[in-house]
């Protein structure tokens, strides 16, 4: 076996552990909250997951690749001797990816994308210096990492109190519900459809016109609507003055509705994380065709799948622990509650997905489900699982980063 087939594979392999490791953590995230308001099983979960989620990464999942391969450093520093990049992007997966095992292990919900933009940073900083990172990029890039967390606080909080406000404090919270819910699912299918074919079907070549997508959009977003309106009719209204059975019951028509938010958390996470495992295999692979670095490479439909597949495969090993921290750990969670923050979550998500912008679903979810807590009072919040929960956010660069550099000269050393 040659080299150049033998760094091929190693990279093949680090991608699949990294993508494995992303499923177990950031797909458990995801879909924790579902879990944990037994809106679903973890094997209905994993179901959900594996459809949606390689459907985000195979449809819309080289958006956000460009920016991990190329954004972070300057690989026109690596053109007079490209396989320094090929080592360095192999070494960035691996450490990237044995930092995720072990949170996952501690059942750590940590970011994937920080671990994989702090690995290529670290690495482009001992193989080329300082100019080798574009410092810019990454400040966007943390900017980011401090916004979508609040964004996806504020939007949970905001549905939250609109449910609370127009269902649940009402005398009939059922029925309340019946009138409510399917313009919910309006939003949630119009949001969720337009995300899909404005702009987001490159890898088929279908982008369409915003005019064009909003259109096809609203009309999915209304056949959704009529189906709501047919179903959650069938539900028998309790006496209005059983509270417990009126609580009851419209948590049971909105499980339906998180079951339908847990599809559209997964795709958004599919679309946006997959980068994080096969972005750097991008590199390596067209670096290895042709011996020559290029400033765009198009993303081969195999490596998005593969990386789909990793992702699925690695939340149904081992998800369980970091589902539970999310689902069970930081306040309690009921299927209008999970519905708010994985709504508010995706939402937010898929947008920055949509401007390249690799941000971290782990802190968007997080921040959700803190912003659910929040319009319930202080008091919901498991504060001491926040602290932890937020030291390890602060851990994952530094560790990612120094591991890649150790990596990156144990690589050099014996194969540059």
């Amino acid at each position: 076996m040659d080299l150049g087939t033998f760094l091929l594979a190693f990279a093949i392999l680090a991608c699949v552990y990294m993508a494995c490791n992303i499923g177990a953590n950031d797909v458990a995230n995801a879909m924790g909250t579902s879990v944990g308001a037994r809106s679903l099983t973890f094997r209905q979960a994993v179901l959900v997951a594996a459809v949606a989620e390689f459907a985000g990464a195979l449809l819309v999942g080289g958006h956000v690749s460009d920016t991990v391969r190329k954004g972070m450093v300057d690989p026109s520093l690596f053109v007079d001797q490209p396989m320094d990049l090929v080592l360095g992007m192999i070494a960035a997966l691996v450490a990237a990816a044995i930092w995720l095992h072990v949170a996952s292990y501690l059942g750590w919900p940590v970011s994937t994308t920080h671990s994989i933009i702090g690995a290529v940073v670290g690495f482009g900083l001992v193989a080329r210096g300082m100019e080798a990172v574009k410092w810019a990029k990454v400040s966007s890039v943390v900017l980011s990492w401090i916004v979508s967390p609040v964004m996806g606080g504020i939007v949970a909080f905001l549905i939250f109190r609109f449910i609370t406000v127009k269902i649940f404090d009402k005398h009939n919270a059922v029925a309340s519900a019946k009138r409510v819910v399917p313009f919910l699912v309006f939003l949630v299918f119009v949001i969720l459809a337009n995300s899909m074919v404005y702009k987001g079907l490159k890898n088929l070549h279908l982008n369409l016109g915003f005019t064009r997508a909003l259109t096809i959009s609203l009309i999915v977003g209304a056949i959704a609507f009529v189906i709501a309106k047919s179903l959650v009719q069938k539900v028998a209204v309790p006496p209005a003055d059983d509270i417990n059975r009126q609580f009851q019951t419209t948590e049971y028509i909105f499980k339906f509705l998180q079951i339908i938010t847990a599809f559209y958390v997964a795709f958004a996470h599919g679309a946006n994380d997959v980068a994080n495992a096969v972005g750097p295999l991008a590199a390596v692979v067209s670096i290895l065709n042709d011996g020559a670095i290029h400033m765009k490479v198009e993303m081969p439909i195999w490596i998005l799948a593969m990386g789909g597949t990793g992702i699925v495969f690695g939340l149904l090993i081992w998800g369980a622990r970091v589902m539970e921290t999310v689902g069970k750990r930081i306040t309690e969670i009921t299927p209008s509650r999970g519905f708010s923050a994985e709504f508010g979550a995706a939402t937010v998500v898929l947008v920055c997905s949509k401007m390249g912008l690799p941000i971290s679903t782990t802190h968007t979810l997080v921040g959700s489900v803190i912003g659910v807590g929040l319009a319930r009072g202080l008091a919901s919040l498991n504060l001491n699982i926040i602290k932890q929960i937020v030291v390890s956010w602060f851990a994952t660069v530094p560790f990612t980063a120094v591991l890649a550099m150790m990596l990156y000269e144990i690589l050099t050393m014996f194969l540059g």
